[in-house]
């Protein structure tokens, strides 16, 4: 993607001081000449050079004048953040969020939530393609202008085949080839909550720490982890399934074929089957009122915003799901002893509320000190944490962060 340099051919060496430099940018944004010859160790005339080509080329900007360590104030330089743009795709269970980000992280756009996920509709391929051509021409943006689509998708991913085994949609080809074709240009596929938690990594709350763990909690319960900095995928690209460990043995059927798992229990569906059940039985809730008296309307949000109001049925049920989250968070602080674990998904929206239930039911099931060893925390990115993680995913292939 960078100039037209060839692997092991007589700029090669200059390619990979371009890449270098173009990451440097791009994590830690503008930096003088003396800046980029004290990071990557050559000489000013090297890099004076190399400013030129890049900035030829439309990669880099020239941003003003910096501060002055003594003598002419030094040029700021950075990425050009119109030379190309990065369009996330949030494709979820029951809806479909887009917004296209230029190479400042920056929304150009306004984020659009569709009504039409994987859940919804066998044809969410051809939606998709439709309502991104829609984005892109209200916009005024070319999709040549495009670097790559990043993809958020739940369910198992495996990443050695680049198959989903959750979802037929999308055929039999490697996921990666098949939505590239449908779009037109490079496309970069990851888990829904592994990218959540990139996300959190380069612009949330997880950018100060090494070992750290994120759980998704949804319509399903997901967990992603940083451990050493890196993301971790596991053997295949299937670690993380949380949600999935067995929690009560003479509990509900859960859709993976299994009895009791932590998601029948404490999930967004669990909570609202939960919901439904006591507000037919004749229960009395503000719940009620904001599902409009019909109990199918019921949903995650409503659950939550009448906790916020103050709704004891609500704050209860969020109370019960803190305390057998916090059974099985136990279990991942015993194992991994993380620096942070980080509430996100939907039920980040319930903030204290399922926060403190989780921090006060972990004395009963976890060591003292490793409790103290580990902070809970919940996602101030929210709804935005899986589109903004489509960045790192997208960049990472653009200038090739993982090949050094």
């Amino acid at each position: 993607m960078i100039g037209e340099e060839k692997i092991n051919g007589p700029n090669y060496k200059k390619y990979l001081l371009k890449k270098t430099v173009l990451e440097i940018f791009y994590r830690q944004g503008h930096q003088t000449i003396a800046d980029l010859c004290e990071a990557t160790n050559n000489s000013i005339p090297t890099i004076t050079n190399l400013m030129n080509e890049l900035t030829a080329e439309d990669w880099v900007s020239n941003f003003g004048i910096g501060q002055s360590k003594g003598g002419r104030k030094p040029i700021l330089y950075g990425v050009n953040p119109d030379y190309g743009y990065i369009f996330g795709i949030d494709l979820s269970r029951q809806f479909t969020r887009l917004c296209i980000f230029n190479l400042h992280n920056e929304q150009v756009c306004e984020m659009v939530e569709v009504p039409s996920g994987l859940d919804t509709t066998d044809k969410i391929l051809q939606v998709l393609k439709i309502e991104v051509k829609k984005v892109l021409k209200e916009n005024k943006i070319s999709n040549e202008k495009i670097l790559g689509y990043g993809i958020a998708i739940p369910g198992l991913i495996d990443i050695k085949r680049d198959v989903s085994y959750s979802y037929k949609h999308f055929g039999e080809k490697p996921l990666r080839e098949t939505f590239s074709q449908l779009l037109g240009r490079p496309a970069y596929i990851e888990h829904d909550t592994k990218i959540m938690v990139l996300g959190e990594l380069w612009f949330g709350l997880a950018k100060n720490f090494s070992n750290v763990l994120f759980i998704n909690i949804g319509s399903g319960i997901g967990l992603s982890m940083i451990l050493n900095g890196e993301l971790y995928h596991g053997h295949s690209g299937f670690s993380g399934e949380f949600g999935h460990i067995q929690m009560d043995t003479d509990g509900e059927l859960c859709y993976c074929g299994k009895i009791g798992c932590l998601e029948t229990i404490a999930s967004g569906t669990a909570l609202v089957k939960r919901a439904q059940k006591k507000i037919t039985e004749g229960k009395n809730t503000i719940i009620r009122k904001l599902a409009n008296n019909k109990p199918g309307e019921i949903n995650q949000r409503t659950i939550i915003e009448a906790a916020h109001l103050g709704d004891q049925f609500a704050i209860e049920l969020l109370e019960e799901a803190g305390e057998v989250l916090a059974k099985g968070i136990s279990i991942l602080i015993h194992l991994f002893n993380p620096e942070a674990i980080i509430i996100g998904g939907q039920m980040a929206e319930a903030e204290n509320l399922i926060k403190d239930p989780i921090y006060q039911k972990l004395s009963k099931y976890t060591m003292l000190r490793l409790k103290q060893d580990t902070q809970i925390l919940v996602s101030e990115l929210k709804k935005r944490a899986r589109l903004m993680g489509t960045l790192p995913v997208v960049m990472s292939k653009v200038l090739d962060f993982d090949n050094e």
